[in-house]
């Protein structure tokens, strides 16, 4: 069987979850079913090297234009040469597709908290998620929560939706070299403890409220010198009154947003933080709760979505609108180490029951009942 799969997303410079959601998914498929199948990768761009398999049982096809790529560029593709079926991890199903699809959608956030997107983002959300669930034969979902949302909010049967798991990025890792913390720990300007959060900056990842319950915390006077709060990720939409905040808190000594940052960095920053925070109002799955886990870090996210999910018991759960609750979390794990190494031990107990091969495989039965192959 000739599996297609529209790999544009999985080579974006600067990935974030669903980008790095694509890679990872690729990556797997293709080792699981090396011998068995082959497939053919959509690429809007080259690769860098190494990224993405290569070889005899997987092809390449770089195709343009960059303007409108997939409904242009990868659907004339389609009906040119079409697979026998086409997998979309990232993005949406071309129009007039009229090869079998399998499509994910990572979340329906956009429908519950209308006001953390811009308009044009929010119709295009609308719009592409409604299309990949009538278009696809089957919908892949990170979470039992997407898909309560699916049947809920958009009337899609259950017997269309499949549950695969994600996994935490590889690529981060606890750092035992207490040097290469100590430089990141420099460069950032951190000289004493610190708190994180990991994730595009927009309104979705309720940062505000994360924002002011560390500046209520950071003024008391138990509050330990040189404590701060490290707002990790790119900005998104509507990131300026984020910044506004900070700087109207006082707090631009204290809060630091330092952009992208390599997952070698992040995972610097991750070991050395006392723990990561995850104060959002929806999420599809939430990677850097395993992320977190990963570098053995605790976790402290929101009781909302999916997020109960994926952390399990190994989290101190907040309401995402409790800002007095989400200041007392923060202030107990910065004051019990005995309850920071028990939700650690939790983390790595956690961390095993997510795996891309899981995932991998719950996609691909998925594109071989779609594609015939099975």
């Amino acid at each position: 069987m000739l599996i297609g799969i529209d790999a544009s997303r999985a080579v974006t410079p600067e990935p974030t979850g669903t980008e790095n959601y694509s890679l990872h998914v690729i990556r797997t498929l293709v080792n699981q079913a090396r011998g068995k199948h082959r497939f053919r990768l959509y690429l809007r761009d080259m690769p860098a090297e190494g990224l993405l398999p290569h070889d005899d049982t997987v092809e390449w096809r770089v195709i343009g234009p960059h303007r409108l790529w997939t409904h242009l560029g990868l659907g004339l593709e389609l009906a040119r040469h079409p697979p026998d079926v086409l997998y979309v991890p990232a993005h949406v199903v071309p129009l007039c597709c009229r090869v079998p699809a399998v499509a994910t959608v990572h979340d329906l956030g956009y429908r519950y908290y209308p006001s953390t997107h811009t308009p044009r983002s929010r119709w295009y959300l609308e719009w592409s998620t409604k299309h990949n669930v009538h278009a696809a034969e089957r919908i892949i979902v990170d979470s039992r929560a997407t898909r309560a949302d699916l049947q809920k909010l958009l009337g899609i049967s259950m017997d269309k939706i499949i549950v695969a798991y994600p996994a935490g990025s590889g690529d981060v890792a606890p750092v035992q070299d207490e040097e290469t913390i100590r430089g990141v720990r420099e460069r950032h300007g951190l000289d004493g403890p610190y708190l994180m959060s990991v994730g595009t900056l927009h309104p979705r990842k309720n940062l505000g409220l994360l924002v002011d319950a560390f500046g209520d915390m950071a003024s008391s006077a138990d509050a330990p010198p040189g404590l701060r709060l490290v707002l990790a990720g790119k900005r998104g939409w509507l990131w300026k009154p984020l910044l506004e905040r900070i700087r109207d808190r006082g707090l631009r000594e204290r809060v630091i947003c330092t952009g992208y940052i390599d997952p070698q960095e992040l995972s610097a920053l991750l070991t050395g933080a006392v723990a990561m925070v995850m104060p959002s109002l929806y999420e599809g799955f939430g990677l850097p709760i395993l992320e977190a886990m990963a570098c053995n870090t605790p976790v402290i996210c929101s009781n909302a979505s999916s997020l109960p999910e994926v952390a399990g018991d190994a989290a101190l759960y907040v309401d995402p609108e409790d800002r007095a609750g989400l200041q007392r979390a923060m202030d107990r794990l910065l004051a019990d180490d005995k309850l920071r190494q028990e939700l650690i031990g939790r983390g790595r107990q956690r961390l095993r029951l997510f795996s891309w091969e899981q995932c991998a495989e719950a996609i691909l039965a998925a594109l071989e009942e779609v594609g015939g192959g099975g």
